[in-house]
């Protein structure tokens, strides 16, 4: 099957190839790939070749196929309902790929947010969403990253368009990186009815909402690490067939499971995310989750969007540092005492952080996450 680069970063350009693709093709290649690192021609049945790296990885190209990205939409409707998707997302990164299939898949034309997020474009967008079949409204979907729900939280305390068009929506997935606790209160305090989403590219997107897998999808905890088998996943890493190989592992029942490389647990089907393998600090001789330190610091007053990173420590060999946003921050000493007292009270006194870095902007990945390499240059 033919390969086609689509170049630009206009949505409904990918809406009009993705149409394609979920068809009789060409398959189309996303995200930045080194000039000449991709092939003209992919397996049969190829739909997208999405290159990401990530906030802290190489680049890696993930082969979707029609099959995973239709099952994964399907599962979606099935789960949440079908309706009008709203696209306020980055449309080359897996989260806005889907956005786009399942619009494509339940037949209904997604809404395009255009150009620079903010609470006032999406109340605009949103509310000229409404429509009606036969005389019922179609319902309206969309999805966002925690740091887009936290601007829209944020405006709407204090304009009730914002809280309208917040509430308007039947489901608002959120994903990408983990959802404070306070954060998803305050979004359901203002009607907003959000269901928390994991996933990666390798598995179409999301593919556990609320911590229950989509019909299909099965997770399992092996020696404390996830796995995900089901028609979601990705066929591979095109021309790396190695890593291929090493992350997605066939059991001896001929299933076939998705290395994650996330932390967590699976107790009566409800699936629980602790971590990343590999994001660890050994602080004092103790090994330390900064996921779980970010998560806690996450559920205080103005660090609800901070990001916890490892750093060089002179006394511990290693110590999480916590970097926020200045405007966010009402008094640096203050905060860093609260950081450090939940952390020690939640996980132990290893875990307490040594440092706040206040910046004037936190860096981000076009996705929306946090770009964690970039974050780390600015610790030092």
């Amino acid at each position: 099957m033919r390969l086609e680069r689509l170049t630009g970063d206009d949505p409904r350009d990918l809406l009009r190839a993705l149409r394609a693709a979920l068809g009789a093709g060409p398959a189309i290649a996303l995200g930045a790939p080194p000039r000449g690192a991709l092939p003209d021609e992919v397996p049969a049945g190829t739909a997208v070749v999405l290159t990401t790296s990530g906030s802290t990885g190489v680049p890696k190209s993930v082969v979707l196929s029609r099959h995973a990205l239709t099952s994964s939409a399907l599962a979606t409707a099935a789960r949440i309902g079908a309706g009008r998707w709203l696209l306020p997302l980055t449309a080359s990164y897996v989260a806005g790929v889907q956005v786009l299939v399942r619009g494509l898949v339940q037949g209904e034309e997604p809404a395009i947010l255009s150009g620079r997020f903010s609470a006032q474009a999406f109340v605009h967008v949103a509310s000229g969403m409404h429509s009606s079949r036969h005389g019922i409204r179609v319902p309206t979907y969309t999805s966002l990253v925690p740091a887009q729900l936290q601007t829209l939280v944020g405006a709407a305390e204090h304009d009730p368009d914002v809280s309208r068009a917040l509430a308007s929506f039947e489901t608002i997935l959120v994903g990408g990186q983990a959802l404070p606790a306070a954060l998803r209160e305050r979004a359901g305090a203002l009607g907003a009815r959000i269901v928390r989403t994991y996933g990666s590219t390798e598995t179409s997107g999301g593919c556990v909402y609320d911590g229950v897998p989509l019909d299909g999808v099965r997770v399992a905890a092996v020696d404390g690490e996830l796995r995900i088998a089901g028609p979601t996943l990705a066929e591979g890493y095109l021309g790396d067939p190695e890593r291929t190989a090493e992350v997605f592992a066939t059991d001896a029942d001929g299933v076939r499971w998705y290395r994650t490389g996330d932390v967590g647990t699976v107790a009566d089907g409800v699936v629980s995310v602790t971590g990343r393998v590999d994001n660890v600090v050994v602080s004092g001789g103790v090994n330390v989750s900064l996921d779980r330190v970010e998560r806690v610091v996450r559920e205080l007053p103005g660090l609800e969007d901070a990001v916890v990173v490892g750093a060089p420590d002179d006394r511990w060999g290693e110590t999480p540092v916590v970097v926020a946003a200045r405007a966010s921050v009402a008094e640096e000493e203050t905060a860093l005492a609260a950081a450090r007292t939940a952390a020690e009270a939640a996980i132990g006194k290893p875990a307490r952080p040594s440092r706040l870095v206040l910046v004037d902007t936190l860096p981000r990945l076009a996705s929306g996450k946090p770009d964690r390499r970039a974050i780390r240059a600015l610790v030092g």
